[in-house]
């Protein structure tokens, strides 16, 4: 598969509905799975602070979270909850996240996540837009898509 399987872009929602078809479902089972493991991640780290982790365990979560998304962005286009559901995020040419891209988005996400109605308006936008965007998805111009064969 080539990096940049699209010659026009992102494919149209319309003409090429498979590429979107059941997206946001496993956007949220592949958010879900990235969850859990981020929790056993940050179980897996809690010995090493001395178990001090534990009065500020939300920021654990959140910082090895931002890191686990944008390394796995950065290296695959997809975190492995979303290789897991066959989901992937694209640029808006087409192709595959760069390093610099994912960490933008990944920084949407978690700006979005520590503000419920940044969070809110993200999940509504994800349901109701063609390409099935989030609000970090449109202000950088990606989407997640069915992994191309």
């Amino acid at each position: 598969m080539s990096a940049q399987p699209f010659a026009h872009g992102l494919p149209d929602p319309v003409a090429r509905a498979d590429f979107y078809d059941g997206v946001a479902t496993r956007r949220l089972l592949a958010w879900l799975a990235d969850v859990v493991l981020i929790l056993v991640l940050c179980l897996l780290i809690l010995p090493f602070t001395a178990f001090t982790g534990i009065f500020f365990f939300p920021a654990l979560m959140l910082v090895t979270g931002f890191l686990y998304r944008w390394a796995t962005l950065a290296g695959g286009s997809a975190t492995w909850g979303m290789r897991l559901m066959g989901i992937e995020l694209r640029e808006g040419d087409g192709g595959r996240l760069h390093g610099a891209t994912a960490f933008w988005h990944t920084l949407a996400y978690t700006l979005a996540v520590a503000m419920a109605p940044l969070q809110l308006v993200s999940v509504l936008m994800m349901a109701l837009t063609p390409r099935g965007q989030g609000l970090g998805d449109s202000l950088l111009g990606t989407a997640a898509i069915n992994r191309p064969l």
